[in-house]
């Protein structure tokens, strides 16, 4: 298993997020991914997120992605659904006419812890702590 590490901790946290567009509008094409999956790295950066993998459908997107402990991601997401939304409507008019109110995505957001060992061996391991 590869570990990150910073001065103090050593590490693995892995994030599965999904995004929906507001009213589940079709809006999300090839060249809105690449656009929103960019903006998502850039901002990424900021709050030490890295994305591993991306993906999106024609009304969502699938985001895989690791983070430092001292990562604030509720604050990551809201800046980038925020930001991300602005920049969208102003680059992509199609959007504009499907999405006429300010947000692209819905308030909600479902995000994913993922990796490491399923949670009924963790259990397990912390149980038998102590036990010869």
């Amino acid at each position: 298993m590869d570990l990150d590490s910073n001065n103090h901790s050593v590490f693995s946290m892995y994030y599965h997020l999904v995004l929906v567009v507001k009213y589940r509008r079709d809006v999300i094409d090839d060249d809105v991914s690449e656009y929103i999956k960019d903006k998502f790295m850039s901002l990424g950066e900021r709050y030490n997120i890295t994305l591993v993998e991306w993906n999106h459908d024609i009304d969502h997107a699938h985001i895989l992605f690791k983070a430092h402990p001292n990562s604030e991601l509720s604050k990551f997401i809201n800046a980038y659904k925020s930001a991300s939304s602005r920049l969208i409507k102003k680059e992509f008019p199609l959007v504009r006419e499907k999405l006429w109110k300010e947000m692209f995505w819905s308030r909600s957001f479902c995000l994913l812890t993922t990796g490491g060992a399923p949670i009924e061996v963790v259990k397990k391991y912390i149980e038998n702590q102590g036990i010869k």
